[in-house]
């Protein structure tokens, strides 16, 4: 499964500090126990790549529908 694949796949998703001074990603369905921790300066990184791929997402939907009119 890649980036552009499609899924029903279902799960939660929580994210916060935890007591040893780490960020935690937590994703949690069906089959799936994955904590995730980072530290600060690593979690600010992937914040930054979020907002990257949130606004080139952005782009390219705005770009379709530019294209739709």
């Amino acid at each position: 499964m890649g980036i552009n694949s499609e899924s029903d796949i279902s799960a939660n998703l929580q994210i916060g500090p935890t007591n040893l001074g780490m960020v935690r990603i937590y994703l949690a369905g069906d089959g799936i126990d994955l904590p995730l921790d980072f530290d600060p300066d690593e979690a600010e990184e992937i914040a930054e790549e979020l907002r990257a791929a949130a606004s080139a997402a952005r782009k390219l939907k705005d770009s379709a529908k530019s294209k739709k009119r």
